[in-house]
């Protein structure tokens, strides 16, 4: 997915000033700016609408607070997805999502890494949604955000070797479904019986 580009040019600096001296119209714009792409970001990670919609109000908070500690060296749209991620992380790690392991018996998957191209976002979107919560996180981290297995295993808490683990095992998982609904060998993929 393409980062976040939000156009607010020269603007920028003074919505900052304005967000920063809690001034209602400076927040208005920056939540006109960004409040869908964030969400997005949100619901990418979180189970349901109500844990997203919970997630990006607090995350929003958690950006307007952080505001006078932006320096406007970096990207403020990476920064801003920054807190988010990070706050959906935190959402995670409190709600006790388990990264364990789902055994798909009988299969052995055989992709390209590029497994997704000639499916559109919207559905690829959708089927990432189906996963269970820690294949869905650790997913996210790593082919969507392009955080390294190192860094997710330190942001959960959790091996690096369970990251990898669970990044295949969710790819698998996503292939499965993909090939259930679009007819094996669709697209990019190949299941294959490891009985034979």
């Amino acid at each position: 997915m393409p980062d976040i580009h939000i156009d607010i040019n020269k603007g920028e600096s003074e919505m900052i000033r304005g967000c920063i001296r809690e001034e209602k119209w400076a927040q208005k714009k920056l939540w006109d700016l960004c409040s869908k792409k964030l969400f997005a970001v949100c619901k990418r990670y979180l189970n349901s609408q109500e844990e997203a919609e919970d997630c990006f109000i607090e995350a929003f908070s958690k950006i307007l607070d952080k505001m006078p500690t932006f320096r406007s060296d970096g990207s403020f749209e990476g920064w801003m997805r920054r807190i988010t991620v990070n706050h959906c992380i935190n959402t995670i790690r409190k709600n006790k999502i388990v990264f364990c392991d789902i055994d798909l018996p009988g299969n052995e998957i055989s992709y390209t890494e590029d497994f997704a191209s000639d499916m559109d976002a919207k559905s690829i979107s959708l089927l990432i949604d189906k996963l269970p919560s820690g294949y869905k996180t650790i997913f996210n981290l790593y082919a969507v955000e392009g955080y390294k297995h190192r860094e997710i295993s330190e942001m959960l808490g959790i091996t690096e070797g369970t990251s990898r683990s669970q990044y295949s095992k969710a790819k698998k998982a996503l292939i499965i479904m993909v090939n259930k609904k679009y007819g094996e060998n669709s697209f990019l993929w190949s299941i294959k019986d490891s009985k034979k």
